[in-house]
């Protein structure tokens, strides 16, 4: 597997057209079939302009609780952060960061599943290709682990998981539950080489994957629905259902629309 990572002009908040900005960061490069396009969730959110400008009166604390489906109280940890679940993942502070965005809160992108599928249809008609992929990358931290770790937030192009179920171990030994996480493999080595820092690299190219299984369309719904774990089902379903988690609101944009 390689990972070739895409310098590109600064992407500034309120908001920035990712299209032109591939364009141009992609000027000389041939983009190869079969590879994986991964685009850091910050840069769709500023293409989406979901920023929010840090000033009195606007809260990151309220901003939290309205973008998380479900949250901790801040309290809760050592270090001041909201756990939260959105889009069926454990991440802190409902995504929501302040690195490299120049005075302003970044939201996670609204719709990032079809932010995927835009994508990747672009990519397709710009480089005149039927087998590309995309996923959509940010960084989350893991329980009992230090540092943080890339994770896909959306996939498009391509399989995300493949399913070991049925087959055998090298000794015969049938697998029974074993699914590897593609998208999520991916997501992990892109968000490695792209960095965390003043890189400027929010894109990559993912190539000689011959373990991931393309397909010249988007998603389905059962695919999607697949990929998501009930807490119940959830391995850590005991530490998760004895948390006593809080619901979260409507969302920022759609609470301010509201009140238009």
């Amino acid at each position: 597997m390689l990972v070739k990572v895409i310098k590109t002009r600064p992407f500034l908040p309120p908001q920035g057209d990712l299209f032109s900005a591939i364009k141009e960061s992609f000027s000389g490069l041939k983009l190869k079939e079969r590879s994986i396009v991964a685009v850091t969730s910050k840069v769709v959110s500023i293409w989406q302009g979901r920023c929010v400008k840090i000033e009195p009166g606007v809260d990151k604390d309220e901003l939290i609780k309205k973008e998380a489906d479900f949250y901790l109280p801040a309290n809760l940890n050592t270090y001041g952060f909201h756990i939260s679940i959105k889009n069926n993942t454990l991440i802190a502070s409902a995504g929501i960061d302040e690195s490299n965005a120049n005075g302003y809160y970044i939201l996670w992108p609204e719709d990032p599943q079809k932010s995927a599928n835009e994508i990747r249809s672009f990519l397709k008609k710009e480089f005149g290709l039927s087998r590309i992929g995309v996923v959509i990358t940010d960084s989350h931290v893991q329980p009992l682990r230090w540092g943080t770790v890339g994770t896909s937030i959306a996939h498009s192009g391509f399989d995300a998981l493949n399913s070991y179920i049925g087959k055998p171990d090298i000794f015969g030994r049938k697998l029974k539950v074993t699914n590897a996480a593609v998208a999520e493999g991916i997501a992990a080595s892109a968000v490695l080489a792209m960095g965390e820092g003043n890189e400027q690299t929010p894109m990559a190219i993912v190539s000689d994957v011959p373990f991931v299984r393309f397909v010249d369309r988007n998603p389905t719904e059962k695919e999607l629905k697949k990929l998501a774990i009930s807490k119940e089902e959830d391995i850590f379903s005991p530490l998760l259902k004895s948390a006593k988690w809080k619901k979260g609101k409507r969302g920022y944009f759609q609470d301010n629309k509201k009140r238009d």
